[in-house]
């Protein structure tokens, strides 16, 4: 009957109503206004277990910023703090990222369901990374006049990223007064490894191969090493972003092809061959810091081979 009727619909409402509620008074505590948006019609993804989604992390982290730092009043800190996280977050935001937390100078940041499609997210990752790195020449030009000082060490300041995608565990997590909606996992673990791991290869991003490989052909990659970083147990294929596709020099194209012949025959265990090429690439870039890290490794492992079985990963425990 009409009445019947009725009282069910209203009924549906009550309960879309309080959900709609529950959701607001719980993401009411989280930092980013789009987790509202994007969650107020799917309930189910606020669940206290989480669900498990294949994600993109990205950690960044400012090179040479604690020494700087050192040597500024807490007012002057402050304002380069504020104007640095805001210069790097604003590419994570129009790349549709989300900003999970800062961690001093560091930002952690994710894209994935139901913020972005699957097939898109790893993109926009590797997108705002190069953002972010084209933005760093700007900030230091900014901070002399921010500080209203003549010369700054800030021009020692660089970027280092880490990107990886993998599966992890998305949901609310916290106390009974503050949550966040967060995402845990070994993908976590690894994009916070590759960052570090920049500081080995003189680079400002490192990549994981399964983010290169859902990208797609908007990216200019160099594959730079097998490595295990610390926590792990196998090897990761890891790469630099160099640029969006058909931007990239004549010169950066020669050495990215004559580091990549360099680094076959170094997995080969033809020193000679790796070196000449190695040489090279850093002829075309004279301060490419892969190309460097790896001429370095070759004279060693010259002078002192690894085994014939030797698989060619690195071992990186920092």
């Amino acid at each position: 009957d009409e009445i019947g009727q009725l009282a069910a619909a209203f009924n549906r409402m009550v309960v879309q109503l309080r959900d709609n509620q529950r959701i607001k008074e719980t993401f009411g505590k989280y930092i980013d206004p789009r987790v509202v948006e994007g969650l107020i019609d799917r309930p189910n993804l606020t669940a206290a277990e989480g669900q498990r989604r294949v994600m993109t992390v990205l950690f960044c982290d400012l090179k040479g910023f604690t020494s700087l730092s050192e040597g500024m009043t807490p007012q002057g800190l402050v304002k380069v703090m504020n104007r640095y996280l805001s210069i790097m977050s604003e590419p994570i935001r129009t790349n549709r990222g989300i900003i999970d937390k800062y961690i001093g100078d560091g930002i952690m940041a994710y894209w994935g369901p139901p913020f972005v499609d699957e097939a898109d997210h790893a993109r926009f990752a590797c997108l705002a990374a190069i953002e972010m790195i084209e933005r760093i020449a700007a900030l230091r030009q900014e901070i002399p006049e921010l500080l209203g000082v003549r010369g700054t060490p800030m021009e020692k300041c660089d970027l280092r990223i880490g990107v990886a995608t993998g599966e992890a565990l998305v949901g609310s997590i916290g106390s009974d007064v503050m949550m966040s909606y967060t995402v845990m996992g070994d993908v976590v673990n690894l994009a916070s490894r590759l960052e570090g791991v920049n500081k080995t290869y003189g680079t400002r991003n490192l990549v994981s191969e399964r983010t290169i490989a859902a990208a797609g052909a908007a990216l200019e990659v160099r594959e730079i090493d097998r490595v295990v970083v610390a926590g792990h147990t196998h090897s990761e294929i890891i790469f630099e972003i160099l640029g969006r596709k058909g931007e990239l020099t004549p010169q950066r194209l020669l050495s990215r092809d004559k580091y990549l012949e360099g680094l076959a025959a170094y997995r080969e265990q033809q020193w000679d061959e790796a070196l000449r090429a190695l040489n090279e690439s850093l002829g075309a870039i004279p301060d490419d810091g892969p190309s460097m890290a790896l001429i370095k490794r070759v004279e060693s492992l010259k002078a002192d081979p690894p085994s014939r079985d030797w698989d060619g990963a690195w071992h990186i425990d920092k």
